[in-house]
């Protein structure tokens, strides 16, 4: 039992590290788009997920098929 209060201080003292780390990031302005083109050819998280997701189960159908080589 003697312990959880050390987990639960670590926990803590970790996720103030982060906010910490992460506090100048924040301050920072975004720069706005100067127009709309600019906008458009940034990143396409849609596009790029569909693509991760691909990868993933392409993945996983090769680990299957390898599995059953074993």
């Amino acid at each position: 039992m003697s312990d959880r209060p050390k987990k639960i201080a670590a926990a803590i003292a970790a996720v103030m590290d982060y906010l910490q780390a992460e506090a100048p990031r924040a301050a920072m302005p975004a720069e706005p788009a100067a127009d709309g083109a600019a906008a458009a050819a940034g990143l396409k998280l849609w596009a790029l997920n569909g693509r991760q997701t691909q990868m993933q189960l392409r993945n996983l159908m090769q680990l299957r098929a390898l599995g059953r080589m074993r």
